[in-house]
C-alpha cells in the first residue's frame, strides 16, 4: 500500500504503517485524554490517584488501541495462511488495520471462519483483561486495574463492532459468506455492499448528529470499501472466465540477457514499450521495464546489462486466467508480463489488454442477462 513503510514482520507478513496513522495518532491521545477522568470513575479507580499526566495515558491508550487491531489482524492473516491462502501484508491506518489477503482460502465457511477469528481473538483477549480487572479487585495497584479495565473494554468493544453486519467489515463478510450459498459469490457480495453502505449512511448521520469526527471517517471508510470489494468481485468473476490466450498480443519484441540499457531504450523508444521481456537463449527470465532503465544514470547505462535490472516474472501461461494476470502484474506493479508456454515466449498481456477483455465481457453479460446479472433485459413498453 502506498503511503505505508515497514515496521516488522511476523509469520512472514510484512507489518506495515500508513503515514495517516502518524497524523490521527495525537488526535487519539487528546481524546483519551480528554475522556481520562471518565474512564478511571467507570473503572472504579481515583482518577487522582492516577500517576502521569491524562495526555500520556491518552497516547498509552491510542498505541494500545492500535496493538489490539494489529493482534486482531493478525488472527485472520494466519486463518487464512493456515487453510492455503495468501496474505500480503497487514498495514495499520488511521481508523484501524487491513490484512490484504491476495488469496482467499476456498469455500465461503472457511471466509467466514476467517472473518469471525478477528473479533473473536478481540472478545477473548477482552474477556481475559477484565478478568484480571476482577481478580486486581481491592488491590493498591490503581494504575495497573485502570490500565487492564481499559484495554479489556477496548478489546470487547473493537470485537463486537467488527461484528456488524456492515460489508466490508467482519461481520458483512461473514453475511456474505453465508448468502454465497444460495445467492453465488457476485450477487451475495452485492447484498451485503448494499447493507454495508447502509450502515455507512447510519454511521455518518450518528456522526454528524453527535459531532463524532472518528465516526464519519469510519462512515466514509466503510462506504468506499463496500463499492471497492463489490466491484473486485464482479471484475474476479468476469475475468476468471476469460483466458489469457483471449486477450494476449503475439508481440515477439525481446531483448537479449546481455544488451545494455542503452540498447534496451534504444528498442523500447523503436517499439513504444515500457516494459520488454528478458531472454537468454530462447526462454524468458526475466522483465525488464522503463522505471529500471530510468534509474540508471545515463553515463552508466552501457556498461549496465538487462539482465542486472531485470525483474522476475511468474510463468503466465496462455491458459491462466485473466484474474490471476491481473493480480500478478498488481502485486508486483509491472505493466505488462510475458506469456510462456514450455519456456519459450509467445506473446505478452498488460493491463490495458485485461481491462479491455473486462469491459467487453461485462458488456457481453449486460447484454445477455441484464445490468445486475439476474435475468434477461426487460424490454420498455411503449408509452
Amino acid at each position: 500500500m502506498r503511503g505505508a513503510f515497514k515496521i516488522a514482520t511476523l509469520r512472514g507478513i510484512p507489518i506495515r504503517v500508513h503515514y495517516s496513522f502518524l497524523l490521527v495518532l495525537p488526535f487519539l491521545a487528546w481524546l483519551f485524554g480528554q475522556a481520562f477522568r471518565t474512564a478511571a470513575i467507570a473503572a472504579d479507580v481515583p482518577p487522582e490517584r492516577l500517576v502521569g499526566h491524562p495526555l500520556l495515558w491518552g497516547l498509552g491508550l491510542a498505541v494500545a488501541l492500535f496493538l489490539a487491531v494489529l493482534v486482531h489482524e493478525l488472527a485472520h492473516s494466519l486463518y487464512a495462511l493456515r487453510k492455503g491462502g495468501q496474505v500480503s501484508d497487514i498495514t495499520l491506518l488511521m481508523i484501524g488495520g487491513v490484512s490484504r489477503i491476495t488469496r482467499m482460502p476456498d469455500g465461503p465457511r472457511h471466509e467466514a471462519l476467517m472473518a469471525l477469528a478477528g473479533p473473536a481473538t478481540s472478545l477473548v483477549l477482552g474477556g481475559l483483561f477484565l478478568a484480571m480487572y476482577v481478580l486486581l479487585e481491592g488491590a493498591r495497584s490503581f494504575n495497573l486495574r485502570f490500565a487492564v479495565f481499559y484495554l479489556g473494554s477496548l478489546n470487547i468493544f473493537l470485537g463486537l463492532f467488527n461484528l456488524l453486519p456492515a460489508f466490508p467489515m467482519d461481520g458483512g463478510r461473514v453475511l456474505r459468506a453465508l448468502l454465497t450459498g444460495r445467492l453465488g459469490r457476485v450477487r451475495a457480495t452485492r447484498v451485503a455492499g448494499l447493507i454495508g453502505k447502509g450502515f455507512a449512511v447510519l454511521f455518518g448521520l450518528l456522526g454528524l448528529i453527535g459531532g463524532n469526527f472518528i465516526l464519519l471517517i469510519i462512515a466514509f471508510f466503510v462506504f468506499m470499501g463496500a463499492e471497492s470489494e463489490s466491484r473486485e468481485v464482479l471484475m474476479q468473476s468476469l475475468l476468471n472466465r476469460v483466458r489469457v490466450r483471449e486477450l494476449m498480443v503475439a508481440r515477439t519484441a525481446t531483448v537479449a540477457a546481455e544488451d545494455s540499457l542503452v540498447e534496451v531504450a534504444t528498442r523500447m523508444q523503436a517499439e513504444r514499450r515500457r516494459a520488454l521481456p528478458v531472454v537468454e537463449g530462447e526462454r524468458v527470465v526475466g522483465l525488464v521495464t522503463l522505471a529500471a532503465v530510468r534509474q540508471v544514470p545515463p553515463q552508466r547505462r552501457a556498461q549496465v546489462r538487462a539482465r542486472e535490472v531485470a525483474l522476475p516474472v511468474p510463468a503466465l501461461t496462455p491458459e491462466a486466467t485473466a484474474w490471476e494476470a491481473l493480480r500478478e502484474m498488481g502485486q508486483r506493479r509491472l505493466p505488462q508480463l510475458p506469456v510462456v508456454q514450455d519456456g519459450l515466449l509467445v506473446g505478452t498481456v498488460t493491463q490495458e489488454d485485461v481491462m479491455r477483455g473486462m469491459e467487453l465481457r461485462e458488456l457481453e453479460d449486460t447484454h445477455r442477462h441484464g445490468p445486475w446479472g439476474l435475468g434477461p433485459p426487460q424490454r420498455e413498453s411503449p408509452t
